[in-house]
């Protein structure tokens, strides 16, 4: 077993509010019993309990998280953009149609910032080998300057500045959320320093504060030119479908790079449950991903992995997909029953998707 396994947590995250309507928009006098926002407290209230209660609670160490200084988010985002979200918390109004601020929000943001950077201090120093931010909301859509998909500071790309500026050289941000990782995209599109790889769903045409596409064609710009890594997996993919993503794309990529750090993009909501997403992965695949991941941070960098909570909006299997992601890392067996794997994986419908990954970065890096 690697491990263990340091959790950092900070009550303030659950004081974000994002309310209710006809999910992401405002209220319709059309319904009797309006749905909560998809990115609420509940789901991580959850994701808190079955770790807590789960049987991986043994290899966990919980620890305080603490509030970002706004000094240390200015690494990623410009003060102007920061004080702009500060107003928009103070005055509860929406940044987007699905990125809505509440009074509560300023100091759930500056938790959720200042948490992830208490765990990659963790790694860091070496007081922890793998440490996990338990965090919302989430922060993979947010650019230095924009607001996007729930998403107003990014988590992962202050974790990576943080690295980078500690006297590492080379991070990689490993993003499984079920979503374009957009927002770390666009934060290192012309570096080489980081590495930004993201397997997700494609989602087609998005709105105005998301221009990227997360399409294989991007792969970075100038200096940065291969080191953005994108695989696009049609609606359905599965287990079968992210376990080659990751053999055949991003464990090939990631070893040539030799990362100092691996930030992991934790999301849950690529399960076919989940009301954000429309992928297929159970939580067999969720810990094939979690073990990918911490072999990998084992073989690579000294173990040292970072992982961020990004999305996972079904608030029940959400939980449990996250229990077997943690297991997976640990290089635990699983040990909780699956409730909902019963969608077939059958078929390669998703090869074509992966050979246009393949195809995209093979100028970059040797794949076979």
């Amino acid at each position: 077993m690697r491990g263990p396994l340091d959790v950092y947590w900070h009550p303030a995250v659950l004081e974000h509010d994002t309310g209710s309507g006809l999910f992401e928009a405002p209220p319709s006098s059309l319904l009797a019993v309006p749905e909560p926002h998809p990115e609420n407290a509940d789901r991580v209230r959850n994701m808190r309990s079955v770790l807590e209660r789960g049987p991986i609670a043994p290899s966990l160490r919980w620890l305080d998280g603490r509030l970002a200084e706004v000094e240390e988010l200015e690494a990623v985002h410009p003060r102007a953009y920061v004080e702009e979200i500060r107003r928009a918390c103070e005055q509860g109004r929406r940044l987007t149609a699905t990125t809505v601020a509440s009074p509560g929000s300023w100091a759930a943001l500056l938790a959720a910032a200042g948490t992830a950077l208490a765990a990659a201090e963790a790694v860091l120093s070496g007081a922890a080998r793998v440490a996990y931010a338990l965090v919302r909301p989430p922060g993979h859509h947010a650019g230095p300057a924009r607001a996007d998909g729930y998403c107003f500071f990014n988590q992962c790309a202050l974790v990576a500045e943080r690295a980078l500026a500690s006297g590492l050289a080379r991070v990689a941000v490993v993003d499984w959320d079920v979503h374009h990782g957009n927002g770390t995209q666009t934060c290192f599109y012309e570096r080489d320093d980081v590495l930004a790889v993201s397997v997700h769903m494609r989602h087609g045409a998005w709105g105005p504060s998301h221009p990227e596409t997360g399409a294989p064609e991007e792969v970075g710009r100038g200096r940065g030119a291969g080191f953005t890594v994108n695989v696009e997996l049609g609606l359905g993919a599965g287990d079968r479908a992210y376990r080659a993503a990751f053999e055949e794309l991003v464990l090939p990529v990631l070893r040539q790079y030799r990362p100092e750090l691996i930030v992991g993009a934790c999301g849950q909501d690529a399960s076919a449950f989940d009301p954000n997403g429309r992928q297929s992965v159970t939580m067999a695949g969720f810990h094939a991903i979690g073990r990918y991941v911490g072999e990998a941070a084992a073989e690579l960098c000294a173990g040292r992995l970072v992982l961020v909570q990004e999305g996972g909006y079904a608030r029940t299997y959400a939980a449990y997909c996250l229990h077997a992601t943690l297991e997976g890392v640990l290089g635990l067996p699983p040990a909780l029953a699956d409730p909902l794997a019963y969608l077939p994986d059958e078929g390669e419908r998703w090869r074509p998707d992966l050979e246009a990954a393949r195809a995209a970065l093979g100028r970059f890096w040797e794949l076979a």
